[in-house]
């Protein structure tokens, strides 16, 4: 998976190794989110469900209601907002789908907090890191 260079970056990019999937990382961040801030940002963290195999009908009816391809795993509203896209720890075990860089970059020209996340501990830290940007 090549990671452009536009694109901030949580995580070790050289790990490699066995490492959860994708959706037990993303189970993991929001368990710990939800946790951590029950109160705040774990009312509000979301992950826009815009994957997975549908016919042709059910895809022409999600966009309709608002499906946006590409869409990142996490994204929570603020000012800015936080946009991170949730890949496994190990890179080489992720690939991007189709808009997923188009996306990032949009709302990253939105002034967006954008970013792409190498397991939930990476997403921690950008999580961290977005809230210590925040204004008191």
């Amino acid at each position: 998976m090549i990671i452009p260079n536009w694109l901030p970056i949580y995580g070790d990019l050289e790990f490699r190794g066995q490492c959860p999937s994708e959706t037990l990382e993303q189970v993991t961040f929001f368990g710990w989110v939800r946790r951590e801030y029950p109160e705040s940002l774990g009312m509000i963290a979301i992950h826009p469900r815009n994957e997975g195999k549908r016919h042709h009908a059910q895809v022409r009816t999600e966009k309709a209601e608002g499906m946006t391809p590409g869409a990142p795993d996490i994204i929570i509203p603020g000012s800015p907002t936080f946009v991170c896209e949730l890949k496994r720890q190990d890179c080489t075990k992720s690939r991007w789908q189709p808009g997923q860089l188009d996306y990032l970059a949009a709302a990253q020209e939105m002034g967006a907090f954008v970013c792409v996340a190498l397991g939930w501990e990476a997403a921690k830290e950008a999580l961290q890191d977005w809230t210590s940007r925040q204004p008191s």
